[in-house]
This record gives C-alpha cells, sequence and structure tokens, in this order.
C-alpha cells in the first residue's frame, strides 16, 4: 500500500464524503474512488460503506482507520526527524483564519516564513472563531488565528496579538432616518446577528443586555465579509470591528453609532501537540516576531 492511499482513506472517514475528500487531498473524486477500491483490495475487507447520505466506516474501517492515522503520523515524523538532520524545517501547517488577511498581515506572514523557512507551506481555512478553536482542540487545525477576550484557553497556547475596537455600524440610510438617542432605541432596530460561534456574539449579547434586551434570531452573518456587506445593503445594525467600520463609514455606506464601544483581542491559538511539530512551532515563532511587543501569553 501507499501513503497516498492512507491519507486519501482518512480523508473519507473525516469527511463521509468523496468530493469533500477529493478536495482536501487535492485530487478528484473518481481518483479517490480508485485509490480506496485499490487499498480495499489489498487488504482484504471493505472500509466503507456507500450509501445515498455519504460514507460511512465499516465495523473494519473504523478498526483500521486508527493504525492509518498511526501510520501517517509515524510517516511525519520520520519526515520531520530528517529534516531536522539536515538543519531544515518542513511540513504543511493548517492554519485557520478570520475573514481579514489585511488585519491578519497574511502577505507579511508567507513572505517571512518563506524567506525563513521554504520548506514550511501553510493551508489556510477561513471560519468562525469558535469553530477555529474546536478544530485545533480536535487536531483538525495546527493552529488559527480568533477573536477571543480569553487571557487563557483551556489546553491550548494562546497569543494575544492586538486589541480591537467593536462598534455597532448603522446602514448609511438607516442613519439618514436619524441616530438613536439610547442603547434602548438602538437594539430596537433590525439587526444583523452573529451566530453563537463568532467571536464577536460576546460582545453583541453585552450590547443588548445593557439594554435589558435579548438579541434577536432572524438574519444572520457567518462571517465578517458577509456582515459588512449585509449591513452596507441596508438589512441592520451590525457588530464590525472599529477599523472595518471606520473604512465604510468613509466610503459613505455605514455611520457609527457613537455612545457604546466593545473590546476583543486578535488572538493565535495552537495545542501543546501540535506545537512540538517544528513547522507549527516556527509559524509561531513569525507571528509572534512580526507582533512583536504587541503579542503576549
Amino acid at each position: 500500500m501507499e501513503i497516498y492511499q492512507l491519507k486519501t482513506f482518512v480523508a473519507v472517514a473525516t469527511e463521509g464524503n468523496l468530493t469533500r475528500a477529493a478536495e482536501r487531498v487535492f485530487t478528484s473524486a473518481p481518483a479517490v474512488s480508485a485509490q480506496l477500491k485499490a487499498l480495499e483490495e489489498e487488504l482484504g475487507v471493505r472500509l466503507f460503506d456507500r450509501t445515498p447520505r455519504g460514507m460511512s466506516l465499516t465495523l473494519a474501517g473504523q478498526r483500521l482507520l486508527t493504525e492509518a492515522q498511526r501510520t501517517l503520523a509515524a510517516a511525519q515524523a520520520m519526515q520531520v526527524a530528517a529534516a531536522q538532520i539536515r538543519g531544515q524545517v518542513r511540513g504543511v501547517v493548517r492554519m485557520g483564519t478570520v475573514s481579514d488577511p489585511v488585519a491578519l498581515r497574511l502577505g507579511e506572514v508567507f513572505v517571512r516564513l518563506a524567506e525563513a523557512h521554504p520548506q514550511v507551506a501553510l493551508q489556510l481555512r477561513q471560519g468562525i472563531s469558535m469553530q477555529a478553536i474546536q478544530a485545533v482542540r480536535r487536531g483538525e487545525l495546527d493552529c488559527a488565528w480568533v477573536l477571543s477576550e480569553h487571557e487563557q484557553l483551556e489546553g491550548l497556547d494562546l497569543l494575544r496579538l492586538q486589541p480591537c475596537q467593536v462598534v455597532a455600524a448603522l446602514p448609511q440610510r438607516m442613519a439618514d432616518s436619524g441616530m438613536p438617542d439610547s442603547l434602548t432605541a438602538l437594539v430596537g432596530l433590525p439587526w444583523v446577528a452573529t451566530p453563537p460561534e463568532c467571536g464577536l456574539r460576546v460582545q453583541l449579547e453585552r450590547l443588548f443586555a445593557a439594554a435589558g434586551a435579548s438579541v434577536p434570531g432572524g438574519v444572520m452573518a457567518d462571517t465578517e465579509g458577509a456582515l459588512r456587506s449585509m449591513v452596507v445593503s441596508g438589512l441592520g445594525v451590525g457588530l464590525m470591528r472599529r477599523d472595518q467600520a471606520q473604512a465604510a463609514e468613509r466610503e459613505g455606506h455605514v455611520r457609527i453609532y457613537p455612545g457604546w464601544e466593545g473590546q476583543t483581542w486578535l488572538c493565535w491559538v495552537s495545542s501543546p501537540e501540535a506545537l512540538s511539530i517544528p513547522a507549527v512551532a516556527a509559524v509561531r515563532d513569525t507571528v509572534a516576531e512580526l507582533w512583536g511587543a504587541d503579542a503576549r501569553p
């Protein structure tokens, strides 16, 4: 059997879907299917049941999945050890991000990492802060940029990179009808909320609690980009990082409510297990170096 067949096996077991698994291992769905068939023939067992809902592990597949994961981990450890012998750091680092590459200084991270460690490659996955944190805990991501108020996260390594001011942004057309004169009036307007997994949700709940109200259901955005677009289009008020809100205000799309401000932090998180991998540690060092004195545990 080949290492790439085991990677495909694990990908299908994780995703439960051939198409998504193919994207994960950078190949086509027919190629994934062919690799699984070859692996099943060599092992002499059926690994998956094909159902209308996707790919489901058989009992044999469940038992062999652990062995496949151990084999892949051992192969990676051997590659890392060889790289260390050569004095090189190499490997693929799976990194989660929130949606603003400028605030994350992604370009600078890529450039510095390429200069210092050309054999380290970053795979980026955009998502919501709490989902990214859980993905790091489960080992699905090696590290992530998130928005969080916490100074510590149990079982994780956390760097606070910089504070982020949060403001309420009104669509320009809504603000033209008159700026709310109180928090009660503000929360009474239509809102674009964020899901509980979003790093801005705590701030939203605090704002509504200060006005004696609860966050409404209905219109909701799960990324900063989607929220900004929905606010700009006039669907409702939304919480935005001050820098993004100010940019939208300069463009004449929104108005910032002057009577409230919250604060959260842009953070970088990883797990002790991931940081034992030299490539992940190199990424952490690069991020900490870029933020300098602003980055602190």
